[in-house]
C-alpha cells in the first residue's frame, strides 16, 4: 500500500512476508492456492517463494499435494524482540492483579500494521471466550486497544493507518469509523477507551495506552472481561480508572515520572 513510488521498497522481499502473514491460530496449515488467494499473487510466484521459505526454515512442507506451517524460525525471530521488550517483565504483576480484580484478562498490545498484537497477557477466568496469548491479534477499528491506538497516535500516522483500512476493508471501515470519536473524547477526558460488545457480543473491552511510545513502539493496556458479569457501565466504572493508574505506574518505572 502506498510503496509503488518508494525506489527503496524490495517487493519480493514485502511478498515472502505476505505469504507469512496469511497464517492465523485457526488456519495452521495452508497450501499454495490458499496463499495466491490471499495476497493475490500467481501460483507460480507462491510456489517460488513457499520453497524459498522452506529451505529458510520459516516454512515446514508437509503432505502430496504439498501444504505448509509456520517453521520454528519464525519463533526464533521473534524472541529477541520479546525478550527486550523489558515492559512486559515490569508490567506482568501489575497485570495479573488488575486481572484477578476485574475477573478477566489484562494485556498488553501494539499495533502491527491494521491489527493489534498481544506482546504479554494475564488471564484470571478461564470462562472467558477469547483467550489472549502472545502473538494473537486484535481489530484496530472494532476493538477497545484499536481505538485507544488511534486516539493516542500522532495525526499524521492515525490518518495514514485509517487510509488504509478504508481501503482494505470498506464495510469494516464504514461500521466503526462513526465509534472512533467518541473513543477520541473518552481517552482525553477519562484516561481510557471502551468498547460494549463491540468486538464480541459476550465481552467488554478497556484500553488505556501509554503517554508515549516506549522504545519507538506505542502500548496499549487491554482488559477483557464477560459481559454476563455486569453492566457495562459498572463495569467501566471499576476497571477504565484502574487500567489508568496500571498505565501511569508502569510509566513510573519505566521512568517517566
Amino acid at each position: 500500500m502506498g510503496h509503488e513510488r518508494d525506489r527503496e521498497f524490495t517487493t519480493t522481499l514485502a511478498r515472502g512476508i505476505d505469504i507469512l502473514a496469511c497464517f492465523r491460530a485457526d488456519r495452521p496449515v495452508l497450501a499454495n492456492k490458499d496463499f495466491a488467494q490471499q495476497t493475490g499473487l500467481s501460483r507460480s510466484a507462491v510456489a517460488r517463494l513457499t520453497h524459498t521459505l522452506v529451505e529458510l526454515g520459516f516454512l515446514q512442507r508437509e503432505g502430496e499435494p504439498a501444504r505448509y506451517r509456520l517453521g520454528a524460525s519464525v519463533l526464533a525471530l521473534s524472541y529477541p524482540l520479546l525478550a527486550s521488550m523489558q515492559i512486559r517483565q515490569m508490567a506482568r504483576p501489575l497485570m495479573k492483579q488488575l486481572a484477578d480484580h476485574a475477573r478477566g484478562a489484562v494485556s498488553l498490545v501494539v499495533r502491527d500494521r491494521l491489527q493489534m498484537v498481544y506482546v504479554e497477557t494475564a488471564r484470571s477466568n478461564e470462562a472467558l471466550q477469547t483467550r489472549p496469548d502472545i502473538g494473537a491479534s486484535l481489530p484496530l477499528l472494532s476493538s477497545a486497544a484499536g481505538k485507544a491506538w488511534l486516539a493516542r497516535a500522532p495525526d499524521e500516522e492515525r490518518a495514514a493507518v485509517l487510509n488504509q483500512l478504508r481501503i482494505a476493508d470498506p464495510a469494516h471501515y464504514e461500521a466503526h469509523f462513526p465509534t472512533l470519536a467518541a473513543a477520541r473524547r473518552d481517552l482525553e477526558r477519562k484516561g481510557y477507551c471502551g468498547n460494549n460488545q463491540q468486538w464480541r457480543p459476550d465481552a467488554y473491552g478497556f484500553a488505556a495506552p501509554l503517554g508515549r511510545p516506549h522504545q519507538s513502539l506505542l502500548y496499549v493496556f487491554n482488559c477483557g472481561v464477560p459481559a454476563s458479569d455486569g453492566p457495562y457501565r459498572e463495569r467501566a466504572a471499576d476497571i477504565g480508572p484502574r487500567l489508568v493508574a496500571l498505565a501511569r505506574e508502569t510509566e513510573r518505572l519505566l521512568g517517566y515520572s
